[in-house]
Formats: C-alpha cells, sequence, structure tokens
C-alpha cells in the first residue's frame, strides 16, 4: 500500500474522512446517553436540560455530516493533473476502518482446532495483517486494485480455515459509512470481505477519474474503469444482500452503479467528439444522438438519488451534479440539432431519401404542421424549427447554470462554472446569427429527440480469477478436509510394522490419505488405528499434501523396522447457530442499524438460563411508531434472567427525524 503519512491531496482527504468519523461517532454516543436519560427522567428540569443538549448534538452531527458530504464532492483532489475543460467526473471516497489483531484469536484456534503449535504460524498471522493494514492506502492504479483483490479471496481461505459457523471467533470488524460516517461493528468476516469490496469498486473510480480525457487511450481507460467500478458494486450488490449499512444496502448500490455506467457513457461521447465534431449532416445527426443518451441516463441518476431511502444520505451536490449534467447534454442535443437546421441546405447533389431517413430517426413525432421532408427542402420551416431547438438549448444551459448556482459545493468548482457558462454563450450567439423572423414563427415548440448510442456500456464483473493468490495458511493442509467446518481428534501415534512385507492396511484417497480395508488383526489396529482415518505424518514428516503413492512409498521405504506416523478421526459436526445480521427493509424507517454483537441461545428453551452477553455497539429498530436511530453504549443488567425486548440504543424523539 501507499505510504499512510504521505502528504498527498487524496490521503489528506482520507485523514478528514477518518477524523470526522471519530467526532460523528462521539456525537451519536453523546445523543445516546441523552436519549436514555431522557426516557428514565421524570423530572420536568432534568428533561428541559438533556432537550437542550440533545438539540446542540444534533445541530453537530449535522454540520459533520455536511463536512462530510464536502469531502465526498472534492472531486477536483481525484481528477487528472493535466489542464482539461471537462466536467468533473465524481469519484468514491474509501471507506475506513479500524485495525484488526488476528492473532491471538486465530492461534488459539490453531491450537484447539487442528492440535498444532500455533507459534509456528506466527509469520503467516503477521502477513495476514501487513496485507491487511496496506489495504487501507492502497495506491491508486492497477497495483492497488490487485492488493485489494487478493486479500479478498485471502479473506476467503481464512473464513474457511478459522470462522465456523457455530461459534464467532471474537474478531471484531469496525467499518465507517461512507456517507454518514456512523461505524459498523460485527464479529462477522462477510462486513470486512463486503467493505473489501466496495473499496475496490471505490478504487476504480478514483482511477477512472484519474485519467486524462484529453487523449484516446485516456478516455478507454477511463471507460474500462468505471465500467469495472459499476460491475464491483453490482457483485457486492447481488453477493452480501444482507450488508448492515447505508453505503452498501441494495438502494445505494443499485444507485451508485447508474452513476458509474452513466460517466461511463460521458466519456464515450468525449471519446467520439475529441478529434473535433465535423459541421456535417451526418455526423451531427450521430453526434445528437449520442449525447442525448447521456443526458438520459443522467435523468435517470438523479430520478434515481432523489427516491427513498437513498435521497437522506446521497450527498445533495451529487444529486444535483447529475441534474445539471443532464441538463447541460439535453442543451447540446439541441444545439446540435439546430446546427444542422440553419446550416444545412439540402443542395441537388444530396442524397434527400437519406437525409429525410436519418432526420426522422431524431424525433417520435413533429410538431404540427411540418414533415421532415418539407424542413428539409424549405429554408424558412428549417431556421424556424432550429431557432425552437435553439430556444430549448437555451432554456436547459440556464437551469443547469441556476443549479449550479444554487449548490454552494459546486459554485465553488471553477471548471464546471467555465464549461457551462461557455456553452450557454455559444448558443446565445448561435441564436443571435439568425435572421429576425415573425413572432407566430416562434410559437413551435422542440420536439424531444430520441437517444440512440452505438456504443452500449455495460457492467463488467470482477475478474478474480486473474489474481493468483497462494493459501497464507497452506501448511494446515487441503483446505477440503482441514477446515474450519470439521472437527477433528488429536493426532494420535501408531507405531506400525510390516508383517510378512504387509501393512495390514490399504490406503486411498487425494491429500491427505485415508486410511481403507483395515485388517482389524493386524498390529496397526490392535494399537488403535481406525478405518477412515487420516494419515498426516510418518516417521516425523508432514505429509497432509502427500498423495497414497507417496505416502506408501515412505511407508514401506522402512523394510522390517517399525515406523511411527499420526492419524487424525473425523468427528460428527454439531447443527450450527445461526449468526445474527442486519437486514434491509424498505418500509422501516432509518432502514439500516448496526449489528447486535451478542448472540442469544436457543430461545425456545424457556428453563436455560444463560449468561447474558452485552454488545461493545448495537444498533436496533423500534417499531414503526418509534423510528430507531442512535448508538448506545453497553450497559449492566441485572436481576433479569430473561430478555423480552431488547431496547433499542439507535431511538429517535420522532418518526419524522433523520439519522442526523
Amino acid at each position: 500500500g501507499c505510504n499512510p503519512l504521505a502528504e498527498t491531496g487524496r490521503s489528506k482527504l482520507q485523514n478528514q474522512r477518518a477524523v470526522l468519523n471519530q467526532q460523528i461517532l462521539r456525537a451519536v454516543r453523546m445523543r445516546a446517553g441523552a436519549e436514555n436519560l431522557l426516557r428514565a427522567t421524570t423530572n420536568n428540569k432534568v428533561r428541559e436540560q438533556v432537550l437542550l443538549e440533545l438539540s446542540f448534538v444534533n445541530s453537530d452531527l449535522q454540520i459533520l455530516k455536511e463536512e462530510l458530504e464536502g469531502l465526498n464532492i472534492s472531486v477536483e483532489v481525484y481528477q487528472n493533473t493535466e489542464e482539461t475543460f471537462s466536467i468533473p467526473l465524481v469519484p468514491l471516497g474509501l471507506k475506513e476502518t479500524k485495525e484488526v489483531d488476528f492473532a491471538l484469536p486465530l492461534k488459539d484456534f490453531i491450537l484447539e482446532h487442528y492440535s498444532e503449535d500455533s507459534s509456528e504460524y506466527e509469520d503467516e498471522i503477521a502477513d495476514l495483517m501487513d496485507l491487511r493494514q496496506a489495504c487501507r492506502t492502497p495506491s491508486r492504479d492497477e497495483a492497488g486494485i490487485e492488493m485489494l483483490m487478493s486479500y479478498f479471496l485471502q479473506l476467503g481461505y481464512v473464513e474457511t480455515r478459522f470462522f465456523p459457523p457455530t461459534r464467532h471467533m471474537g474478531v471484531l470488524f469496525t467499518w465507517y459509512d461512507s456517507f454518514t460516517g456512523v461505524p459498523v461493528c460485527q464479529q462477522n468476516l462477510l462486513l470486512e470481505k463486503a467493505s473489501i469490496l466496495f473499496n475496490i469498486g471505490a478504487l476504480y473510480t478514483q482511477i477512472g477519474t484519474r485519467c486524462n480525457r484529453q487523449t484516446q487511450a485516456g478516455l478507454e481507460n477511463a471507460v474500462d474503469a468505471f465500467q469495472r467500478a459499476a460491475g464491483v458494486l453490482s457483485y457486492l450488490k447481488e453477493t452480501f444482500t444482507h450488508t448492515p449499512s447505508y453505503d452498501m444496502s441494495p438502494a445505494m448500490l443499485n444507485v451508485l452503479v447508474k452513476m458509474m455506467l452513466a460517466q461511463a457513457q460521458e466519456c464515450v461521447f468525449e471519446q467520439i467528439g475529441l478529434p473535433g465534431i465535423r459541421n456535417e449532416f451526418f455526423t451531427l445527426v450521430k453526434m445528437t444522438q449520442e449525447v442525448a443518451k447521456v443526458g438520459e441516463v443522467y435523468m435517470l441518476v438523479n430520478t434515481a438519488m432523489n427516491q427513498e431511502p437513498v435521497k437522506e444520505n446521497i450527498p445533495y451536490s451529487w444529486s444535483k451534479l447529475a441534474q445539471i449534467k443532464s441538463d447541460h447534454y439535453k442543451a447540446l442535443a439541441h444545439y446540435f440539432i439546430a446546427t444542422i437546421l440553419c446550416d444545412h441546405e439540402l443542395q441537388s447533389g444530396d442524397d434527400e431519401d437519406q437525409q429525410e431517413k436519418a432526420f426522422s430517426q431524431l424525433y417520435d413525432y413533429m410538431p404540427e404542421g411540418l414533415k421532415v421532408l418539407n424542413v428539409l427542402k424549405d429554408k424558412v420551416q428549417r431556421k424556424q424549427l432550429g431557432k425552437a431547438h435553439l430556444r430549448k438549448a437555451i432554456v436547459c444551459h440556464e437551469e443547469a447554470l441556476r443549479v449550479c448556482g444554487l449548490c454552494k459545493k459546486l459554485r465553488n468548482i471553477d471548471v464546471l462554472q467555465e464549461v457551462l457558462t461557455a456553452a450557454h454563450k455559444r448558443s446565445l450567439l448561435k441564436y443571435a446569427q439568425q435572421e429576425t423572423e415573425d413572432d407566430f414563427l416562434s410559437l413551435i415548440q422542440a420536439p424531444d429527440i430520441i437517444p440512440k448510442t452505438e456504443h452500449k456500456i455495460e457492467t463488467i464483473a470482477p475478474q478474480f480469477s486473474k489474481v493468483k493468490v497462494k493459501d497464507f495458511f497452506h501448511r494446515l493442509g487441503p483446505l477440503t478436509v482441514f477446515s474450519a467446518k470439521q472437527r477433528w481428534t488429536a493426532p494420535r501415534t501408531i507405531c506400525i510394522q510390516q508383517e510378512a512385507g504387509e501393512l495390514g492396511f490399504s490406503l486411498k484417497g487425494g491429500s491427505p490419505v485415508q486410511i481403507y480395508c483395515l485388517d482389524p488383526a493386524c498390529s496397526a489396529a490392535l494399537m488403535g488405528l481406525k478405518e477412515g482415518d487420516y494419515i498426516v505424518s510418518v516417521g516425523g514428516v508432514d505429509c497432509k499434501w502427500l498423495g497414497v503413492n507417496e505416502v506408501l512409498e515412505k511407508l514401506k521405504s522402512v523394510g522390517e523396522q517399525p515406523i511411527e506416523m499420526e492419524v487424525i478421526s473425523c468427528q460428527d459436526t454439531t447443527a450450527s447457530m445461526h449468526s445474527k445480521s442486519a437486514t434491509y427493509s424498505v418500509g422501516m424507517q432509518k432502514t439500516y442499524s448496526l449489528i447486535c454483537l451478542a448472540m442469544e441461545e436457543d430461545k425456545t428453551d424457556q428453563t436455560k438460563k444463560a449468561p447474558l452477553k452485552l454488545p461493545f455497539l448495537s444498533w436496533g429498530t423500534k417499531n414503526r411508531q418509534k423510528a430507531a436511530s442512535t448508538l448506545c453504549l453497553p450497559s449492566a443488567v441485572a436481576g433479569s434472567s430473561q430478555i423480552k425486548k431488547k431496547l433499542s440504543p439507535f431511538t429517535l424523539l420522532n418518526t419524522e427525524s433523520s439519522l442526523y
């Protein structure tokens, strides 16, 4: 990974994000305490004081949220350093996390479950922790992507080897929401995997925005990066359906996928127009539909951003930028049509049928009283319809400038203001160049343009198979056998000796090999060898990865001399205990909440009195009348053998309140 102390623009933003996350956590805890006190007290004076404090805390949270939104719209930091005259693209910020210590839990599990000396695996555990630490500051290139993917794949090995379905490992993963800054804490490794996937998608967006959009190669790379970002986020949405974080909810991921595909479509249009747009009939027809397609996809993005439950958590400036781009590219489409009508008259040598066919594909319908061929032939009708399109272009440009002026964050992006202003002035100049006509000719409304593209943009699924990863804990044995789901006896030492050249048993299977066709009267059986036992070592040499022929060769190589081998027996596994996870409900207010880390024993057993396991951080959801809201610190509970109802640690004063 990159040097975490490097003073780059991107690292400064991530450091600011980490500081804001801590401030938000502190404020949320204060609010939780105040709300708990408000519910507990009956003293009116105390209640008034608490309500006053709550108003201050809520105001502080709103300010912190706005600061976090400012980081999310700091797009200029991520753009290419070359001078450019293009509307900025929006990247995703990386999710922040706390450090995790795998050492003690993994060592204990290796000793307990695999019956091996855990001190021999200190280097492997250190490699895993170093890789995770490096993933917090990945480089903004393919090497950074490969590193994140390698850690994601490594987590698959770790999950299979060390995280049994019957219990938690005691490893607490904490990740901060990219949009709200609220922490999510779980002992579930799926949170770690989902968050790494989100960061892979986010890193792709940062690579896309960094590409030089003044070259064909740069634009091709940008399109590819945004398509891959959309693919990773789509894979995250489909694979991890119960992620307990707003930024990874299905609704939010759906919006982010649309936004990345829209930015890819925008880069495709820039790629087509990079060599220059020739003022030629068929070229302008093609560009009209291409740019109309960009405007359409941004309109869909803006619509999705303004739907519940995404609207409350998506940065306000993002939805406004999507609206601005929709209006801007829609205006460009009308400007291109106006240029066709005002600058290109049908000449005697032109192909009327081809021009009529091409032009008719731009509209669903023509304005009343106009026909395509007549418009192409009649100079007055051409000017009339051309000016109608110019008026529509000017209106759209003015709306884009108005929205940009209303958003403080966007107003400070100079290049955005310059692009919008230049396009607006160009349309005004074109309109002023047209001859003055009678007023009644100005009553025609420009019809809508049919968007169309010859370059279909689709998501590109993550290609994990291209990243070669070696299991850090390869020495524990083949993963299909030596996993957390399987339970084993401790290794038993069997001293065997060939009798008349025979061992008294056969071997089968791959790695590791199993005892097969055991003669119950042989010396090995009398010493405790069982049918189906796995051989893990012969003569002190590890045999977990050896095949049948190799193990037989070792056993017979000693001749008549006795040799010791270690074997293990598989035990039946008990039914797994289901772990809790947060679920998303569209109908519930304040949809997502942090996971309660406590595991409840079988609730149907009324007589069983298990000790209550208090969560470090727990978020819950109240009923619909009492919407859920804030963090709660653990509190001691005494004198209660059974908990009928959990206190919601994230409770708002009324159902109209929002997360902040």
